[in-house]
């Protein structure tokens, strides 16, 4: 038995029917030529083999008597045909469609539908009927779903490691057979002993770090700030973010849209401007968005804010798990001028990082659960009914993660992976979530939207592609030397007429 730990659980908590807490990607696969299976067998048989490797895919949650504290995970021996499905899509309805706006709709429909808590926590659909390649290949769509109370993005990427392959034929794993006895059920006195320990262990942990905990804590928010100050008129990390169309309570339906970017054309940009390619991640969402809410007459003076998740796994953790945390990036897009919000940006992550990195270390993933189930629920169940999200401000209008993904070619069950989009999850006063991660050759973006709040996200994901060029016209910096000087007596016009200038601007 292995206790949930309080971020863990915490997801379990929060989910509702608008509110699926899982996560997971969507991959477009090529088959082999002249292939003739089914591949949905051939899915089964590889998972199968990989299961030994794989403990999160094989466990489910025992819960505590009255659901007093966390629940556990035990042992689990998975039904594959249950949790490996097949979708075939009707002859007929592809005919002259895209193949990814089809695996979009899929996508879209089937996020909602939450997973089974008697079995373990994920699912594959094998999405059959899809167009062929030019030259004739077969495609097939996978999409996984994951519970993020058992991942967070690193532990999915380290799972990946354990199902995927570098060639088309599977490599065999030299896996030991293990000697424990599978637990199945446990005694209710064996779950209340092990939580209360549990319990004592946490608090011990508390009161111990406490003083040390404080210190940085204030510390940490003087700096804060004093570099949201310093940072060009503010590195606006540190103030409320302004009302957007995002910010409402979510409903139970689901869009999905997704983008594809070349990696290292960006990574080439990223060196030329002096940033990193997280920045250019933030610089692409802000530049969709700017354009997109200017769509729908709904852009606000103030710059959006964006939650960004922060990792807090040691190098090598490859535990099934969630170590992360939240940080506040300010996404300039404010600002018109795209060179300007890409300085926005850099300053923004640059205060982020200071503050985070004293921060990582005290930031708990752990605390004690006895009555936090009823709480938190309670809570969730309160914040959607009464619409909080609308009545009060929000810290942040959206959230975007940049999860690091393999850089080289994979395959699954002997199917090329062409594509890798992530999936995840959206939350009263957050309905759009943009994670994205490199995959080959490819930035793979994956915009999650609540669909009564965002109806045309695939406007948005096309927004991504504009702001893509945009970036490449950005002069670079060793070109501003040589360009023309401006006048400083010309008049301001446009969104930046009424913006007070920064330093630098």
């Amino acid at each position: 038995m292995k206790q949930l730990s309080g971020l863990d659980a915490t997801f379990l908590y929060l989910e509702k029917p608008e509110m699926p807490m899982h996560v997971g990607a969507m991959h477009l696969l090529e088959l082999p030529a002249g292939y003739r299976g089914r591949y949905v067998n051939d899915l089964r048989h590889h998972i199968a083999a990989r299961l030994p490797a794989a403990p999160v895919l094989r466990r489910r949650l025992w819960w505590m008597p009255l659901n007093l504290a966390n629940p556990a995970w035990v042992d689990a021996d998975p039904d594959l045909a249950e949790h490996i499905v097949e979708i075939r899509l009707p002859r007929g309805s592809t005919a002259g469609a895209d193949v990814r706006s089809l695996m979009e709709a899929q996508v879209s429909r089937l996020h909602p539908v939450l997973l089974d808590r008697h079995r373990p926590l994920w699912r594959m659909h094998v999405i059959e009927g899809l167009p062929r390649t030019a030259e004739g290949h077969r495609q097939v769509g996978v999409y996984t779903q994951l519970h993020h109370a058992a991942v967070d993005g690193q532990a999915a990427v380290a799972l990946a490691n354990v199902l995927f392959d570098l060639t088309p034929v599977p490599r065999q794993l030299e896996i030991r057979p293990s000697s424990r006895t599978r637990t199945f059920r446990l005694d209710m006195m064996e779950m209340l002993r092990d939580a209360l320990g549990n319990e004592v262990s946490q608090v011990t942990r508390i009161v111990r770090e406490l003083p040390a905990t404080l210190g940085t804590v204030v510390g940490t928010a003087k700096s804060a700030l004093r570099l949201d100050t310093l940072l060009g008129k503010g590195s606006g990390n540190v103030t409320l973010a302004p009302a957007t169309p995002m910010n409402v309570t979510v409903t139970p339906a689901r869009a999905f849209a997704a983008v594809s970017l070349p990696l290292a054309e960006l990574k080439t940009l990223a060196h030329a401007h002096g940033a990193t390619l997280n920045d250019l991640v933030l610089m692409l969402c802000a530049g969709a968005l700017r354009s997109y809410l200017q769509h729908r007459g709904a852009l606000p003076r103030k710059s959006l804010v964006a939650a960004v998740p922060i990792s807090l796994r040691e190098a090598g953790d490859t535990r099934a798990d969630n170590q992360a945390s939240m940080s506040l990036v300010s996404l300039g897009t404010h600002l018109a001028d795209p060179a300007k919000r890409l300085r926005h940006i850099t300053r923004a992550t640059a205060a982020m990082k200071s503050t985070m990195g004293r921060m990582k270390r005290i930031l708990p993933t752990d605390y004690p659960s006895i009555g936090v189930p009823w709480l938190i629920e309670a809570a969730a169940s309160l914040y959607g009914k009464a619409r909080v999200a609308e009545r009060l401000p929000q810290v942040a209008n959206l959230v975007i993660s940049n999860v690091p993904g393999p850089q080289v070619p994979l395959y699954l069950a002997g199917a090329r992976v062409q594509s890798n989009h992530p999936t995840s999850i959206v939350v009263h006063g957050l309905a759009l979530n943009i994670t994205v991660q490199s995959f080959d050759a490819s930035m793979d973006f994956g915009l999650m939207a609540d669909a009564a709040a965002l109806p045309d996200l695939r406007r948005l994901a096309q927004e991504v592609e504009a702001a893509m060029e945009e970036l490449r016209g950005l002069p670079l910096p060793g070109a501003r030397k040589r360009a023309r000087p401006v006048s400083p007596k010309r008049p301001r016009t446009g969104d930046d007429a009424h913006q007070k200038p920064a330093p630098g601007r």
